[in-house]
């Protein structure tokens, strides 16, 4: 019995199977561009797919904090103006 089959049994309890972890992880690499655009036989490995995931989301996580600091320097650029910020105020809601 393969240790990933034995630690399956031992964890019973957990109530995810390992098919629903495949499952899970065909999805990420569906969501992931990097991992979408790579050629459909070379699948990668569980571990291989998270780590991706986690970069995906750290750098999304950066242009997200860039995007806002851009948006917080127009605004700020723009308080003469109150009628435009309100503008983009209103956008944001």
């Amino acid at each position: 019995m393969s240790s990933r089959r034995s630690r399956s049994r031992q964890s019973g309890s957990s109530g995810i199977s390992d098919d629903q972890i495949s499952e899970l992880v065909n999805k990420l690499q569906q969501l992931i561009p990097e991992l979408r655009r790579r050629r459909s036989s070379d699948k990668g490995s569980a571990s291989k797919v998270l780590q991706e995931t986690c970069n995906y989301i750290r750098n999304l996580q950066r242009e997200v904090d860039d995007l806002s600091e851009r948006l917080s320097q127009l605004l700020d650029s723009t308080e003469s103006d109150s009628a435009q910020a309100a503008i983009i105020r209103s956008l944001l809601m």
